[in-house]
This record gives C-alpha cells, sequence and structure tokens, in this order.
C-alpha cells in the first residue's frame, strides 16, 4: 500500500459520524441515519399484519416518534394545548407524564397541523425534549422531574417560523444543540446539566427549517451538520464557527426541510423535496472538514420529511412522484423504483420498512439491483396524517400516527 491509501484509510478511520453508545436513544436510530442493528426480523408478515403487542391513546396530539430507552419509552404529544413529555414501560404502561408549556398549536393554514414534532433524547438517564414553540427541557428518566428548562425564543432570541420547531435535539458528552433562528443566535450550544449557553453562533444567519443535525467526528474536530431554510452548513461544535455552506434551496413556505443529512465514508447525503430544490446530493467532506465539494445531485428525486437509508453503494428513498426509488451512491442515476409508495423509509435486517402516507406499511426486500414489496398492512388507528418515523426496538416495530401509539411484535 502506497503512502497516499495510507493517509486515505486512516482519514477514513479517524473520521466517523457521532453515533449513540447503549446509554443514548434517539431520533432515527443509532446514528440519526434510519438504520437499526436488528436480526432475525419476520421476513414477512401475516396478511393482517404482524402481532399488535398494544395500543395506548394516552399521548395526545402530534407527529414524533418515540425513543426507546432501556425498559422505557419516551414520546413528545400535546394535551389540551400544552406539550408533554410521556414515559411508558414497554407493555404500554404509562409511567409519567410532565409538561413542557404550550404546544405549538398554529394560525391559518399552519393550524391544520398542531401538535408535537420532535423526538425526545435520551442520554445517561437524562431525558431532553423540545415543544414545537421551541420550550428546551430537560427531565429525569426514572421520575420525569424537570431539572431545567430554556425557551429558545425568550431566552435565546429565536424566531419561530410558519410551522413550529421541530428539531429533534442532539446531545453529546457535554453539550444540547439546537437552532432558535435569531439573526445572531442562530445556533446555540446549551450545557448538558445546567442548560446555561455555552455559545452562539449567527451561521448563515437563515431561517428554522425542520431538520434534526447530526455530528460528524473528524481528527481534529466534531463537525454540527444541518439544514437552515436555504443552506446545509457544517459548524465546529467548540465554539459555533461556521466552516462551509452549500446552498440547498429548500424553501416553499417556510423551508420544509425535514430529513437529516447522513454522513457515510467521508461523503454528506442529503435530500430536499420542494420544486426548486437540489432533490438528492452528495458532498465530499475534506480531510479537515473546513470545506466541502459536490460530487453530484439529482432532481428527479425529491422528498420533503420521509427520510432517506444509505447503504453500501445505495441510497433508497421515496419521492414526490410516489414511487421509492434505489439510486446508486456513487452515480446519483436511479437504479430500481416501485410504484405508488411515498412516506417515510427505515432499515433492518436486509429489508426496507416505508410507512407511507395512506397508512399502509410496507416491508421490501432487498437484493443488489431491485426492491420487492413482500408484505404490507394498514394502520387504522390514530388521527390525521401518516407522518410519524418508524422505530425498531428489540423486535418490536413502534408505529405512531396522531394521537395512538402501536407496538408490534416483528421477530
Amino acid at each position: 500500500m502506497n503512502n497516499l491509501k495510507v493517509l486515505f484509510v486512516l482519514f477514513y478511520l479517524s473520521v466517523a459520524q457521532i453515533g449513540q453508545s447503549q446509554n443514548i436513544s434517539q431520533w432515527r436510530g443509532a446514528n440519526r441515519d434510519g438504520i437499526y442493528q436488528e436480526k432475525n426480523l419476520l421476513k414477512i408478515w401475516p396478511e393482517a399484519g404482524p402481532k399488535l403487542l398494544w395500543l395506548t391513546e394516552e399521548i395526545g396530539d402530534g407527529y414524533g416518534s418515540p425513543a426507546i430507552a432501556g425498559d422505557k419509552l419516551i414520546i413528545n404529544g400535546t394535551i389540551d394545548s400544552i406539550s408533554h413529555v410521556f414515559a411508558f414501560d414497554l407493555k404500554g404502561k404509562l409511567l409519567w407524564k410532565s409538561p413542557n408549556g404550550p404546544e405549538f398549536m398554529g394560525k391559518e393554514f399552519s393550524a391544520s397541523f398542531p401538535g408535537s414534532r420532535s423526538v425526545p433524547t435520551v442520554y445517561d438517564g437524562l431525558v431532553y425534549a423540545c415543544s414545537g414553540m421551541g420550550r428546551i427541557a430537560c427531565y429525569e428518566t426514572a421520575s420525569g422531574k424537570e431539572k431545567w428548562g430554556v425557551e429558545m425564543i425568550g431566552d435565546l432570541n429565536g424566531k419561530i417560523n410558519m410551522f413550529g420547531y421541530s428539531e429533534s435535539l442532539f446531545v453529546d458528552e457535554k453539550y444540547v444543540y439546537c437552532f432558535p433562528g435569531g439573526a445572531e443566535s442562530n445556533i446555540v450550544a446549551l450545557d448538558k446539566v445546567s442548560g446555561k449557553v455555552i455559545w452562539t453562533s449567527k451561521a448563515m444567519g437563515d431561517g428554522v427549517s425542520f431538520c434534526s443535525p447530526i455530528v460528524v467526528k473528524c481528527s481534529d474536530r466534531n463537525i454540527l451538520v444541518t439544514v437552515s431554510r436555504e443552506y446545509l452548513m457544517g459548524l465546529d461544535t467548540r465554539n459555533g464557527e461556521l466552516l462551509w455552506s452549500y446552498k440547498e434551496d429548500s424553501v416553499k413556505r417556510e423551508g420544509e426541510y425535514c430529513n437529516s443529512p447522513v454522513y457515510a465514508d467521508g461523503f454528506i447525503y442529503g435530500l430536499s423535496g420542494v420544486p426548486k430544490g437540489r432533490g438528492a446530493y452528495k458532498i465530499a467532506l475534506s480531510p479537515d472538514g473546513k470545506s466541502i465539494s459536490e460530487i453530484w445531485q439529482n432532481n428527479k428525486v425529491k422528498n420533503a420529511m420521509g427520510g432517506f437509508v444509505k447503504l453500501d453503494d445505495h441510497f433508497y428513498s421515496t419521492s414526490a412522484d410516489h414511487k421509492l426509488k434505489m439510486i446508486n451512491a456513487k452515480s446519483g442515476a436511479v437504479v430500481d423504483s416501485l410504484q405508488n409508495l411515498s412516506g417515510s423509509v427505515i432499515y433492518a435486517d436486509d429489508h426496507l420498512y416505508c410507512y407511507a402516507d395512506n397508512g399502509n406499511v410496507n416491508l421490501i426486500k432487498l437484493s443488489e439491483h431491485k426492491m420487492e414489496v413482500v408484505s404490507k398492512f394498514k394502520i387504522v388507528n390514530g388521527t390525521k396524517e401518516h407522518f410519524a418515523h418508524l422505530v425498531i426496538s428489540n423486535g418490536v416495530l413502534y408505529i405512531r400516527h396522531g394521537n395512538a401509539l402501536m407496538a408490534y411484535q416483528i421477530k
């Protein structure tokens, strides 16, 4: 192996997306990439669907998925216009619920989408939750006792958008990162123990989207990667320094960008959903993490909020044309597609799971160049849109539909 190859190997060994250890539970799995490390799951479901283990309608209105932390399930919900954090045991018994201030109820068009938005993050026995009105609070996982609370609008000079705050907070060993969206306090790091402000960043000075960030670890710095109304951007987590930005063109009404970027093997993948946006794209991150360069973009793949999955040489996403698409991750070309599928996508045990906008949950078998729907069933409980992303933990598939939360045995 020559010296250049050695340098590249060392670089890719030293750069990785910060995931979670066993003591963290959060949005879209261990690395926020929609990949769940479950094995020996059912390869086909009964015609009526997997066995329903339990159902609760105690969670109030909302769109956010649960976080499974040890023997507890934590989820946001809205009761009588007040945001709450709920804790259940894994048999569906309510253990505690704690208020988190007024919830986002909307005005005019946005009033059609009231309720909680984000997924709580659970780290070392503490729950970090954000309401749709931007109140961030830290709770004891065991009891639900609030330890501290911060208002992104009132305390951090934030500016809410038309549809409320939807960010699922990223928490690391020291900080909680949030996106208030103010002109000066655009992105903020809080001390995870006290809630005190550590740094504020002007970043791009751009408005809030609905993106939940990731953190990429380089050899000498960690990079917070998120999307504003119009830009993908990377900030040094030590001080909030803006390292780079990438024009994303995600705005239709208020920056309808809900998809977390995904980092893999030195590249950052992204996906927007509005007509003029870039669609799917791939950018290269420099070895020092201070610059980026575009590799490809495919504006035929548009997805506003369903997430996507990057697996080996392929990239999987539903698209605005109601197709599930398999994309070559090296070239950006569509390899295969399935008709009449839209909604959110996750992965586990050689299969995709697609929770479609019409309420169908689809199990999709993958081969090298093909996808095949092998099973599906319909969610009939719950209210409003089928927006929440699926969660898999210990052989159980968790599905939130408005005021209903369901647990299905898939092992």
